[in-house]
C-alpha cells in the first residue's frame, strides 16, 4: 500500500487554485506580532489561547518556546503574554496587565469592532442577538462584553425560542461565518423583530467572505476540493461546508500534505483557510503534481493592512535604535522598519 502522499498513484490532471485564500489581514498581524516578542523576549513567551486556529502555525512557536494557555492564571506574573487574534473577555485583559508582564492584544480590528457594538448597543438598553458558533473563542470573548444582554443563536429553532423583548433589539456576528449561514439567520431574527437594529457596514470578515466567493468559482469545475486548514478554524468548515453544498464530489480538509489523498482523479481545487500559510498550499500542489498545471482562479484583491499593536510597534522601534546603537550605525538614518513590507509566511518559514 502507498503511504499517504505518495505521487506515483495522483492522478491529476490540472488544479484550480482558489485567490484569495490563505493568511487574511488579522492573521498577518498576528502572527508577525507573535514573532517579535520571540525575538524580542527571553522564553517563555506566553499566549493566552492558540494565536491562529492553525496546527502547523501553533507547533512552529512552540517550538519556539511559546507556551499557549487557556487560563490568563497560567502565566507567572512578569512573563511577556499576547492575547489571541480571536478577542479576549474584558476581565481577561485587565488580569494579564495586572500581572505586570508585557502584554499584547493582537485582537483582529475585525472583532475588535463587534466588540464595540455589543457595548454601545448594550448601554443604549438593546438586547443582542448573537450568531456565532458555542464555544468558540471569538464568541465567548465577545458574550463576555455584556453577558447580561446578549443571546447567542446559531440554528432557526433558536431564532425560534427567542423571549419576546421588551428592549429594542440588535443583531451581531461572529465574523468568520459563511455568508449563508449568516443571511438565513439574519433573515429570520429579522422576521422575528422587524424594528431590529443591525450594523451599517457587515460584521462578517471581508477576508472570509472573498475565499468562499473565490471557492465558489471554481468548486462546480472540480472532480474533488482540497480544503487546507485545521478542524477548529471555523472559516476553514466553512469553506468545508460550501464546498460541499456546490455539489463538489469529494471534498477533503486536511491539516498538510500528508493527508491528501492518493487517488485523485481529474480536476482538483486547492484553497485554503484564513489561518494556513502559504508552505501547506504548495505542498499539497506538490503531492497532487498535475498532469496540466495549476491555474490561478482570482476574483479579487486583498490589499488590507493591519499595523501591530502600538505598545509592540514601539518596542520594535527602541529594539531597531538601541541595536543600531550598538552596532556603531547612525541612529538619525537608519532606515525605518517597515513591517507592511514583509509577509507573515515568510516570518513564519524564516521562524522554522
Amino acid at each position: 500500500m502507498q503511504p499517504p502522499g505518495t505521487l506515483a498513484t495522483v492522478k491529476v490532471e490540472r488544479v484550480l487554485l482558489a485567490s484569495p485564500r490563505g493568511f487574511c489581514a488579522g492573521v498577518e498581524m498576528a502572527i508577525k506580532a507573535l514573532a517579535w516578542m520571540v525575538r524580542a523576549f527571553e522564553p517563555p513567551v506566553y499566549c493566552y489561547h492558540e494565536i491562529v486556529h492553525n496546527q502547523v502555525v501553533v507547533q512552529r512557536f512552540r517550538d519556539l518556546g511559546v507556551v499557549f494557555v487557556d487560563d490568563i492564571a497560567d502565566v507567572p506574573p512578569g512573563r511577556p503574554v499576547m492575547l489571541s487574534a480571536h478577542g479576549s473577555a474584558p476581565d481577561v485583559v485587565a488580569e494579564a496587565r495586572a500581572a505586570g508582564g508585557y502584554v499584547v492584544d493582537a485582537v483582529c480590528p475585525l472583532v475588535t469592532k463587534v466588540h464595540h457594538e455589543v457595548k454601545t448597543r448594550a448601554a443604549k438598553g438593546f438586547q443582542i442577538v448573537y450568531i456565532a458558533h458555542e464555544g468558540h473563542e471569538e464568541a465567548v470573548g465577545t458574550i463576555a462584553e455584556a453577558p447580561g444582554a446578549i443571546h447567542r443563536v446559531e440554528s432557526f429553532d433558536e431564532v425560534a425560542a427567542l423571549p419576546q423583548f421588551d428592549a429594542p433589539v440588535a443583531l451581531v456576528a461572529q465574523t468568520t461565518l459563511s455568508h449563508r449561514d449568516w443571511s438565513g439567520l439574519a433573515d429570520a431574527t429579522r422576521d422575528r423583530f422587524p424594528d431590529l437594529w443591525m450594523p451599517g457596514r457587515s460584521d462578517l470578515c471581508f477576508a472570509t467572505t472573498n475565499r468562499q466567493g473565490a471557492l465558489s468559482e471554481i468548486a462546480h469545475r472540480c472532480d474533488a476540493v482540497v480544503v487546507i486548514g485545521s478542524a477548529n478554524s471555523s472559516n476553514t468548515r466553512a469553506l468545508e461546508k460550501l464546498a460541499r453544498e456546490a455539489g463538489c464530489a469529494r471534498v477533503h480538509r486536511v491539516n498538510d500534505a500528508s493527508e491528501v489523498p492518493t487517488d485523485f482523479e481529474g480536476v482538483v481545487g486547492v484553497t485554503a483557510g484564513a489561518s494556513a500559510p502559504d508552505e501547506l498550499v504548495e505542498a499539497v500542489i506538490a503531492t497532487l503534481a498535475p498532469r496540466d498545471g495549476v491555474e490561478e482562479v482570482r476574483i479579487t484583491d486583498e490589499d488590507e493592512y493591519f499595523p501591530p499593536p502600538r505598545n509592540l510597534r514601539d518596542l520594535i522601534a527602541a529594539i531597531d535604535i538601541v541595536a543600531t546603537f550598538t552596532l556603531g550605525g547612525s541612529v538619525p538614518g537608519r532606515p525605518a522598519v517597515n513591517d507592511r513590507t514583509v509577509r507573515a509566511s515568510e516570518v513564519l518559514a524564516s521562524l522554522a
